[in-house]
């Protein structure tokens, strides 16, 4: 199991939708530390098919471009979701469901072994029959990293 270093409990709490969307253009914060270790990054090969040798060879990875196996950046991307509900929650809500992104990029490899964390910043929100839409940036910082693993612009329902 990979480790996780912090806080899971929301950055940050919002009491009504109103709330959320006066918080436009904010930075929300961010969620505890994920080391993502060969085990997770194996699993993930799995289930997706995809076994790359630049994900799960060590050997044949150490000599290739990064150095080390690294994780697939839909992995990277699908930890978006471990991340969400510590950088936010709206309080009433019922269910928060993924309604897609507008824009995802993969600046920097996520080596096995890195810490990664989500960081989020409200671009904006609006409410809809029976709940509030949020479109939320969030960047997964690699620890010791310059550049991010992903920075994803995600859409997400929060139903009431």
């Amino acid at each position: 199991m990979a480790e996780i270093d912090g806080d899971l409990q929301p950055a940050r709490v919002f009491a009504h939708p109103g709330e959320l969307i006066a918080a436009a253009g904010q930075t929300l914060g961010e969620s505890a530390w994920l080391q993502v270790d060969q085990s997770r990054i194996d699993r993930f090969a799995d289930a997706t098919l995809d076994h790359q040798w630049v994900h799960v060879d060590a050997e044949r990875a150490r000599h290739g471009p990064f150095g080390a196996c690294i994780a697939h950046g839909f992995l990277t991307l699908s930890l978006v979701n471990f991340f969400l509900p510590q950088i936010v929650r709206i309080d009433g809500a019922r269910l928060g469901v993924n309604y897609g992104c507008d824009k995802i990029r993969f600046p920097a490899p996520v080596r096995v072994g890195a810490r990664i964390r989500g960081v989020g910043q409200l671009l904006r929100a609006e409410t809809f029959e029976g709940g509030v839409q949020a479109w939320i940036r969030v960047t997964v910082e690699i620890d010791g990293e310059p550049k991010p693993g992903c920075v994803a612009d995600t859409i997400s329902r929060y139903y009431l």
